[in-house]
Protein backbone atom coordinates (compact mmCIF):
# COMPACT_ATOMS: atom_id res chain seq x y z
CA UNK A 1 0.00 0.00 0.00
CA UNK A 2 1.32 3.41 -1.03
CA UNK A 3 0.15 6.95 -0.42
CA UNK A 4 0.96 7.98 -4.00
CA UNK A 5 1.43 5.92 -7.15
CA UNK A 6 2.99 7.58 -10.18
CA UNK A 7 2.63 5.71 -13.46
CA UNK A 8 5.49 6.64 -15.77
CA UNK A 9 9.19 6.87 -15.01
CA UNK A 10 9.87 9.80 -17.29
CA UNK A 11 10.49 13.51 -16.86
CA UNK A 12 7.08 14.40 -15.41
CA UNK A 13 6.96 11.34 -13.16
CA UNK A 14 10.31 11.96 -11.48
CA UNK A 15 9.83 15.72 -11.23
CA UNK A 16 6.47 15.18 -9.51
CA UNK A 17 7.76 12.46 -7.17
CA UNK A 18 10.63 14.62 -5.96
CA UNK A 19 8.39 17.63 -5.33
CA UNK A 20 5.81 15.51 -3.51
CA UNK A 21 8.47 14.00 -1.28
CA UNK A 22 10.07 17.37 -0.63
CA UNK A 23 6.74 18.95 0.32
CA UNK A 24 5.57 15.98 2.41
CA UNK A 25 8.39 13.54 3.33
CA UNK A 26 5.97 11.31 5.26
CA UNK A 27 4.25 10.12 2.08
CA UNK A 28 5.12 6.71 0.68
CA UNK A 29 5.67 7.16 -3.07
CA UNK A 30 6.29 4.67 -5.87
CA UNK A 31 7.07 5.22 -9.56
CA UNK A 32 5.89 2.40 -11.83
CA UNK A 33 7.75 2.20 -15.15
CA UNK A 34 6.72 -0.26 -17.84
CA UNK A 35 10.19 -0.43 -19.44
CA UNK A 36 13.48 -1.73 -18.16
CA UNK A 37 14.95 1.79 -17.95
CA UNK A 38 13.62 5.08 -16.64
CA UNK A 39 13.99 8.56 -18.14
CA UNK A 40 14.66 7.14 -21.62
CA UNK A 41 13.24 10.19 -23.40
CA UNK A 42 15.37 12.49 -21.24
CA UNK A 43 18.38 10.41 -22.27
CA UNK A 44 18.01 11.01 -26.00
CA UNK A 45 16.44 14.48 -26.04
CA UNK A 46 18.38 17.35 -27.55
CA UNK A 47 20.75 14.97 -29.28
CA UNK A 48 21.70 13.44 -25.94
CA UNK A 49 22.18 16.84 -24.28
CA UNK A 50 18.64 17.28 -22.87
CA UNK A 51 17.03 20.57 -23.84
CA UNK A 52 15.63 21.23 -20.35
CA UNK A 53 13.63 24.38 -21.05
CA UNK A 54 13.68 27.67 -22.96
CA UNK A 55 14.81 31.16 -21.96
CA UNK A 56 11.32 32.62 -22.32
CA UNK A 57 10.34 33.99 -18.93
CA UNK A 58 7.11 35.82 -19.78
CA UNK A 59 4.23 33.34 -19.31
CA UNK A 60 2.06 34.89 -22.01
CA UNK A 61 4.89 34.63 -24.55
CA UNK A 62 5.79 31.14 -23.37
CA UNK A 63 2.28 29.85 -24.05
CA UNK A 64 2.52 30.91 -27.70
CA UNK A 65 4.77 27.90 -28.35
CA UNK A 66 1.94 25.45 -27.66
CA UNK A 67 -0.48 24.67 -30.50
CA UNK A 68 -2.62 22.79 -27.99
CA UNK A 69 -2.67 24.05 -24.41
CA UNK A 70 -1.89 27.74 -24.96
CA UNK A 71 -4.90 29.02 -23.01
CA UNK A 72 -4.73 26.39 -20.26
CA UNK A 73 -1.02 26.85 -19.53
CA UNK A 74 -1.06 30.57 -18.82
CA UNK A 75 -1.97 30.26 -15.15
CA UNK A 76 0.32 27.26 -14.53
CA UNK A 77 3.30 29.08 -16.08
CA UNK A 78 2.81 31.95 -13.64
CA UNK A 79 2.97 29.34 -10.91
CA UNK A 80 5.96 27.37 -12.18
CA UNK A 81 7.67 28.49 -15.37
CA UNK A 82 11.14 28.51 -16.86
CA UNK A 83 12.68 30.45 -13.97
CA UNK A 84 11.49 27.88 -11.44
CA UNK A 85 12.71 25.01 -13.61
CA UNK A 86 16.16 26.55 -13.87
CA UNK A 87 16.28 27.04 -10.10
CA UNK A 88 15.26 23.42 -9.48
CA UNK A 89 18.15 21.98 -11.46
CA UNK A 90 20.82 24.49 -10.48
CA UNK A 91 19.94 24.11 -6.78
CA UNK A 92 20.50 20.38 -7.19
CA UNK A 93 23.93 20.56 -8.75
CA UNK A 94 23.03 20.79 -12.45
CA UNK A 95 24.42 24.12 -13.77
CA UNK A 96 22.71 25.24 -16.97
CA UNK A 97 23.59 27.37 -19.99
CA UNK A 98 21.49 29.37 -22.45
CA UNK A 99 22.32 28.97 -26.14
CA UNK A 100 21.91 31.69 -28.76
CA UNK A 101 18.48 30.42 -29.85
CA UNK A 102 17.15 30.42 -26.27
CA UNK A 103 17.38 26.70 -25.62
CA UNK A 104 18.70 25.76 -22.20
CA UNK A 105 20.99 22.76 -21.64
CA UNK A 106 23.14 21.39 -18.83
CA UNK A 107 26.64 22.87 -18.97
CA UNK A 108 27.89 19.30 -19.09
CA UNK A 109 26.23 18.89 -22.52
CA UNK A 110 25.05 15.49 -21.30
CA UNK A 111 21.54 14.33 -20.47
CA UNK A 112 23.09 11.87 -18.05
CA UNK A 113 23.65 14.82 -15.71
CA UNK A 114 19.89 15.30 -15.51
CA UNK A 115 19.22 11.58 -15.10
CA UNK A 116 21.79 11.33 -12.31
CA UNK A 117 20.16 14.29 -10.57
CA UNK A 118 16.72 12.65 -10.64
CA UNK A 119 17.99 9.28 -9.45
CA UNK A 120 20.01 10.91 -6.69
CA UNK A 121 16.99 12.89 -5.47
CA UNK A 122 14.73 9.84 -5.66
CA UNK A 123 17.14 7.89 -3.49
CA UNK A 124 17.45 10.79 -1.07
CA UNK A 125 13.69 10.84 -0.51
CA UNK A 126 13.25 7.04 -0.49
CA UNK A 127 11.07 7.11 -3.59
CA UNK A 128 10.55 3.55 -4.73
CA UNK A 129 11.15 2.86 -8.44
CA UNK A 130 9.76 -0.32 -9.99
CA UNK A 131 10.89 -1.03 -13.55
CA UNK A 132 9.41 -3.64 -15.90
CA UNK A 133 6.01 -2.97 -14.34
CA UNK A 134 3.45 -2.29 -17.07
CA UNK A 135 -0.02 -1.53 -15.75
CA UNK A 136 -2.82 -3.58 -17.31
CA UNK A 137 -5.74 -2.37 -15.21
CA UNK A 138 -6.81 0.63 -13.12
CA UNK A 139 -9.78 0.40 -10.79
CA UNK A 140 -11.47 2.90 -8.52
CA UNK A 141 -12.27 0.99 -5.33
CA UNK A 142 -14.70 3.58 -4.03
CA UNK A 143 -17.09 4.52 -6.82
CA UNK A 144 -18.34 7.57 -4.93
CA UNK A 145 -15.71 10.07 -6.04
CA UNK A 146 -17.04 12.80 -3.74
CA UNK A 147 -15.89 10.94 -0.63
CA UNK A 148 -12.45 11.41 0.87
CA UNK A 149 -11.61 7.71 1.19
CA UNK A 150 -11.12 7.03 -2.50
CA UNK A 151 -8.65 4.22 -3.21
CA UNK A 152 -6.97 3.38 -6.47
CA UNK A 153 -6.13 -0.21 -7.35
CA UNK A 154 -3.64 -0.91 -10.12
CA UNK A 155 -2.95 -4.28 -11.63
CA UNK A 156 0.42 -5.07 -13.23
CA UNK A 157 1.25 -8.37 -14.90
CA UNK A 158 2.34 -9.90 -11.61
CA UNK A 159 1.20 -7.68 -8.75
CA UNK A 160 -1.61 -5.50 -7.42
CA UNK A 161 -0.94 -2.01 -6.06
CA UNK A 162 -3.14 0.31 -4.04
CA UNK A 163 -2.82 4.01 -3.24
CA UNK A 164 -4.80 7.00 -2.06
CA UNK A 165 -3.63 9.19 -4.93
CA UNK A 166 -2.72 8.41 -8.51
CA UNK A 167 -0.67 10.51 -10.94
CA UNK A 168 -0.61 9.53 -14.61
CA UNK A 169 2.61 10.68 -16.31
CA UNK A 170 2.88 8.12 -19.10
CA UNK A 171 3.25 10.37 -22.13
CA UNK A 172 1.69 9.09 -25.34
CA UNK A 173 0.63 5.63 -24.18
CA UNK A 174 -2.45 4.26 -25.99
CA UNK A 175 -3.06 1.54 -23.39
CA UNK A 176 -3.21 4.07 -20.56
CA UNK A 177 -5.49 6.30 -22.64
CA UNK A 178 -7.81 3.32 -23.11
CA UNK A 179 -7.88 2.81 -19.34
CA UNK A 180 -8.68 6.48 -18.81
CA UNK A 181 -11.44 6.18 -21.37
CA UNK A 182 -12.78 3.31 -19.30
CA UNK A 183 -12.93 5.69 -16.34
CA UNK A 184 -15.02 8.10 -18.37
CA UNK A 185 -12.37 10.47 -19.66
CA UNK A 186 -12.56 11.73 -23.23
CA UNK A 187 -9.43 11.09 -25.29
CA UNK A 188 -8.56 13.32 -28.25
CA UNK A 189 -7.21 10.86 -30.86
CA UNK A 190 -3.40 11.13 -31.11
CA UNK A 191 -1.61 12.22 -34.27
CA UNK A 192 2.07 13.09 -34.89
CA UNK A 193 2.92 16.71 -34.13
CA UNK A 194 6.54 17.36 -35.14
CA UNK A 195 7.64 16.04 -38.52
CA UNK A 196 9.29 17.02 -41.79
CA UNK A 197 7.73 17.10 -45.26
CA UNK A 198 8.65 14.43 -47.82
CA UNK A 199 9.01 16.05 -51.25
CA UNK A 200 10.51 14.78 -54.50
CA UNK A 201 11.21 17.75 -56.75
CA UNK A 202 14.05 18.69 -59.08
CA UNK A 203 14.24 22.18 -57.62
CA UNK A 204 15.51 20.84 -54.29
CA UNK A 205 17.17 17.63 -55.49
CA UNK A 206 20.89 17.30 -54.81
CA UNK A 207 21.19 20.44 -52.67
CA UNK A 208 20.45 18.98 -49.23
CA UNK A 209 21.88 20.95 -46.35
CA UNK A 210 20.99 24.33 -47.84
CA UNK A 211 18.99 26.64 -45.61
CA UNK A 212 17.14 29.84 -46.45
CA UNK A 213 14.64 32.20 -44.84
CA UNK A 214 11.25 31.53 -46.41
CA UNK A 215 7.52 31.84 -45.96
CA UNK A 216 5.63 28.57 -46.40
CA UNK A 217 1.89 28.14 -46.82
CA UNK A 218 -0.08 24.92 -46.74
CA UNK A 219 -2.66 25.12 -49.49
CA UNK A 220 -6.16 24.07 -48.47
CA UNK A 221 -7.04 20.59 -49.61
CA UNK A 222 -9.56 21.70 -52.20
CA UNK A 223 -6.67 23.25 -54.14
CA UNK A 224 -4.35 20.29 -53.93
CA UNK A 225 -5.79 18.24 -56.75
CA UNK A 226 -6.75 21.05 -59.05
CA UNK A 227 -4.86 23.19 -61.49
CA UNK A 228 -4.77 26.63 -59.97
CA UNK A 229 -3.20 29.65 -61.61
CA UNK A 230 -0.23 30.91 -59.61
CA UNK A 231 -0.76 34.51 -60.62
CA UNK A 232 -0.78 36.67 -57.51
CA UNK A 233 -3.96 38.47 -58.55
CA UNK A 234 -5.89 35.20 -58.66
CA UNK A 235 -4.87 34.21 -55.12
CA UNK A 236 -5.53 37.31 -53.05
CA UNK A 237 -9.04 36.15 -52.16
CA UNK A 238 -7.98 32.56 -51.50
CA UNK A 239 -7.17 32.13 -47.77
CA UNK A 240 -4.66 29.57 -46.57
CA UNK A 241 -5.17 27.60 -43.39
CA UNK A 242 -1.55 27.36 -42.33
CA UNK A 243 1.37 29.76 -42.86
CA UNK A 244 4.75 30.26 -41.17
CA UNK A 245 7.96 32.13 -41.82
CA UNK A 246 11.51 31.28 -40.77
CA UNK A 247 14.53 29.11 -41.61
CA UNK A 248 13.74 26.42 -44.17
CA UNK A 249 16.12 23.47 -44.54
CA UNK A 250 16.43 21.32 -47.65
CA UNK A 251 17.06 17.66 -46.79
CA UNK A 252 17.51 14.34 -48.59
CA UNK A 253 13.81 13.68 -48.11
CA UNK A 254 12.35 17.12 -48.75
CA UNK A 255 11.94 20.13 -46.48
CA UNK A 256 12.54 20.62 -42.76
CA UNK A 257 13.72 23.37 -40.43
CA UNK A 258 11.87 25.57 -37.91
CA UNK A 259 9.30 26.84 -40.40
CA UNK A 260 8.23 23.30 -41.38
CA UNK A 261 8.15 22.12 -37.76
CA UNK A 262 5.89 25.01 -36.82
CA UNK A 263 3.53 24.09 -39.63
CA UNK A 264 3.57 20.42 -38.63
CA UNK A 265 2.81 21.35 -35.01
CA UNK A 266 0.01 23.85 -35.61
CA UNK A 267 -1.36 21.80 -38.48
CA UNK A 268 -0.96 18.38 -36.86
CA UNK A 269 -4.61 17.40 -37.06
CA UNK A 270 -5.29 19.10 -40.40
CA UNK A 271 -2.31 17.45 -42.08
CA UNK A 272 -3.31 14.10 -40.61
CA UNK A 273 -6.76 14.59 -42.17
CA UNK A 274 -4.96 15.26 -45.46
CA UNK A 275 -3.18 11.90 -44.99
CA UNK A 276 0.08 13.86 -45.37
CA UNK A 277 -0.60 14.49 -49.06
CA UNK A 278 -1.04 18.17 -49.84
CA UNK A 279 0.52 21.13 -51.63
CA UNK A 280 2.61 23.91 -50.15
CA UNK A 281 3.67 27.24 -51.58
CA UNK A 282 7.09 28.69 -50.78
CA UNK A 283 8.17 32.30 -51.01
CA UNK A 284 11.97 32.11 -50.99
CA UNK A 285 12.10 35.90 -50.57
CA UNK A 286 9.54 36.46 -47.79
CA UNK A 287 10.18 40.19 -47.56
CA UNK A 288 9.05 40.68 -51.16
CA UNK A 289 5.94 39.98 -53.22
CA UNK A 290 6.00 38.81 -56.81
CA UNK A 291 5.64 42.29 -58.33
CA UNK A 292 8.55 43.72 -56.37
CA UNK A 293 10.79 40.82 -57.37
CA UNK A 294 9.86 41.27 -61.02
CA UNK A 295 10.82 44.95 -60.86
CA UNK A 296 14.15 43.99 -59.30
CA UNK A 297 14.84 41.46 -62.06
CA UNK A 298 14.00 44.02 -64.75
CA UNK A 299 16.50 46.45 -63.18
CA UNK A 300 19.18 43.76 -63.17
CA UNK A 301 18.38 43.03 -66.82
CA UNK A 302 19.43 46.58 -67.66
CA UNK A 303 22.47 46.70 -65.38
CA UNK A 304 23.93 43.22 -65.98
CA UNK A 305 22.93 42.81 -69.63
CA UNK A 306 26.12 40.96 -70.67
CA UNK A 307 26.17 38.45 -67.81
CA UNK A 308 24.45 35.08 -67.85
CA UNK A 309 21.48 34.73 -65.54
CA UNK A 310 22.55 31.36 -64.17
CA UNK A 311 25.86 32.70 -62.90
CA UNK A 312 24.49 35.96 -61.51
CA UNK A 313 22.79 35.42 -58.20
CA UNK A 314 20.42 38.37 -58.32
CA UNK A 315 18.83 37.81 -54.90
CA UNK A 316 19.90 36.77 -51.42
CA UNK A 317 19.64 33.01 -51.88
CA UNK A 318 22.18 30.17 -51.71
CA UNK A 319 23.78 29.87 -55.13
CA UNK A 320 22.76 26.27 -55.79
CA UNK A 321 19.15 27.03 -54.95
CA UNK A 322 19.20 30.06 -57.27
CA UNK A 323 20.53 27.89 -60.10
CA UNK A 324 17.82 25.28 -59.60
CA UNK A 325 15.06 27.89 -59.57
CA UNK A 326 16.46 29.54 -62.71
CA UNK A 327 16.52 26.16 -64.47
CA UNK A 328 12.96 25.46 -63.29
CA UNK A 329 11.94 28.70 -65.03
CA UNK A 330 13.14 27.19 -68.35
CA UNK A 331 16.09 29.57 -68.55
CA UNK A 332 19.09 27.81 -70.07
CA UNK A 333 22.70 28.12 -68.94
CA UNK A 334 23.87 30.52 -71.67
CA UNK A 335 20.98 32.99 -71.60
CA UNK A 336 22.15 36.53 -70.73
CA UNK A 337 20.18 39.13 -68.83
CA UNK A 338 20.06 41.39 -71.87
CA UNK A 339 18.45 38.67 -73.99
CA UNK A 340 15.71 37.49 -71.66
CA UNK A 341 12.11 38.54 -72.20
CA UNK A 342 9.80 40.07 -69.62
CA UNK A 343 7.61 36.95 -69.79
CA UNK A 344 10.56 34.75 -68.83
CA UNK A 345 11.39 37.04 -65.91
CA UNK A 346 7.77 36.81 -64.78
CA UNK A 347 8.15 33.04 -64.63
CA UNK A 348 11.35 33.41 -62.60
CA UNK A 349 9.73 35.91 -60.22
CA UNK A 350 6.92 33.43 -59.77
CA UNK A 351 9.38 30.64 -58.92
CA UNK A 352 11.09 32.85 -56.36
CA UNK A 353 7.90 33.86 -54.58
CA UNK A 354 5.29 31.21 -55.40
CA UNK A 355 7.10 27.87 -55.74
CA UNK A 356 4.52 25.14 -55.40
CA UNK A 357 5.60 21.74 -54.05
CA UNK A 358 3.69 18.52 -53.56
CA UNK A 359 4.15 16.91 -50.15
CA UNK A 360 3.83 13.14 -50.18
CA UNK A 361 4.27 11.83 -46.68
CA UNK A 362 6.19 12.81 -43.56
CA UNK A 363 9.35 11.82 -41.70
CA UNK A 364 10.17 11.95 -38.00
CA UNK A 365 12.22 14.94 -36.88
CA UNK A 366 15.45 13.66 -35.29
CA UNK A 367 14.72 12.17 -31.87
CA UNK A 368 11.48 14.11 -31.41
CA UNK A 369 8.31 12.01 -31.20
CA UNK A 370 5.78 14.49 -29.94
CA UNK A 371 2.09 13.68 -30.22
CA UNK A 372 -0.96 15.89 -30.46
CA UNK A 373 -3.81 14.25 -28.57
CA UNK A 374 -4.61 12.82 -25.17
CA UNK A 375 -6.83 13.59 -22.19
CA UNK A 376 -9.37 16.28 -23.09
CA UNK A 377 -8.22 19.52 -21.44
CA UNK A 378 -11.76 20.48 -20.44
CA UNK A 379 -11.71 17.58 -17.99
CA UNK A 380 -8.70 18.89 -16.04
CA UNK A 381 -8.54 21.47 -13.24
CA UNK A 382 -5.39 23.37 -14.19
CA UNK A 383 -5.05 24.88 -10.72
CA UNK A 384 -4.32 21.38 -9.39
CA UNK A 385 -3.92 19.16 -12.50
CA UNK A 386 -6.58 16.93 -10.96
CA UNK A 387 -9.28 15.19 -12.94
CA UNK A 388 -12.66 16.88 -12.84
CA UNK A 389 -14.24 13.43 -13.05
CA UNK A 390 -12.41 11.61 -10.26
CA UNK A 391 -10.99 12.83 -6.97
CA UNK A 392 -7.29 12.06 -6.33
CA UNK A 393 -6.55 11.33 -10.00
CA UNK A 394 -3.90 13.65 -11.45
CA UNK A 395 -2.18 14.07 -14.81
CA UNK A 396 1.08 15.64 -16.00
CA UNK A 397 2.99 15.83 -19.26
CA UNK A 398 2.12 14.61 -22.70
CA UNK A 399 -0.64 12.28 -21.50
CA UNK A 400 -2.74 15.45 -21.72
CA UNK A 401 -3.71 16.97 -25.07
CA UNK A 402 -0.84 19.46 -24.85
CA UNK A 403 2.16 19.68 -27.15
CA UNK A 404 4.71 22.24 -28.28
CA UNK A 405 7.28 23.04 -30.90
CA UNK A 406 10.94 22.16 -30.33
CA UNK A 407 13.15 24.22 -28.07
CA UNK A 408 12.57 22.81 -24.58
CA UNK A 409 8.87 23.68 -24.48
CA UNK A 410 7.56 20.13 -24.23
CA UNK A 411 9.76 19.48 -21.21
CA UNK A 412 8.61 22.75 -19.64
CA UNK A 413 5.01 21.55 -19.94
CA UNK A 414 6.04 18.37 -18.14
CA UNK A 415 7.85 20.21 -15.34
CA UNK A 416 5.00 22.67 -14.80
CA UNK A 417 2.21 20.10 -14.69
CA UNK A 418 4.26 17.77 -12.50
CA UNK A 419 5.05 20.52 -10.00
CA UNK A 420 1.46 21.73 -9.65
CA UNK A 421 0.11 18.19 -9.37
CA UNK A 422 2.79 17.44 -6.77
CA UNK A 423 1.83 20.41 -4.63
CA UNK A 424 -1.83 19.41 -4.80
CA UNK A 425 -1.06 15.81 -3.86
CA UNK A 426 1.28 16.74 -1.01
CA UNK A 427 -1.17 19.14 0.60
CA UNK A 428 -4.37 17.12 0.34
Amino acid sequence: MFDVIIIGGGAAGFYAAIHIAEANPALKIVILERGKTVLSKVKISGGGRCNITHAQFIPKELTKNYPRGEKELLGPFYNHGSNETIAFFENRGVPLKVESDGRIFPKSNSSQTVIDCFLREAEKYNIKILRNTPIVGIKLLNANTLKNNTKWQLQSLHKTFEADKLLIATGSNPKIWDMMKGLGHKITPPVPSLFTFNIKDERIAGIQGISAEARVEVLPKQWSGSKVSLKLSSEISQPTKLEAEGPLLITHWGLSGPVILRLSAWGARTLSDYNYNFNIRVNWLPEYHEGAVLRLLLEIKNIEAKKTILRTNAVDLPRRLWINLVKASNITEKVKWGDISKNQLEVLANQLTHSKFKVEGRSAFKEEFVTAGGIDLKEINFKTYESKLHKDLFFAGEVLDIDAITGGFNFQNAWTGAYIAAQSIAKS
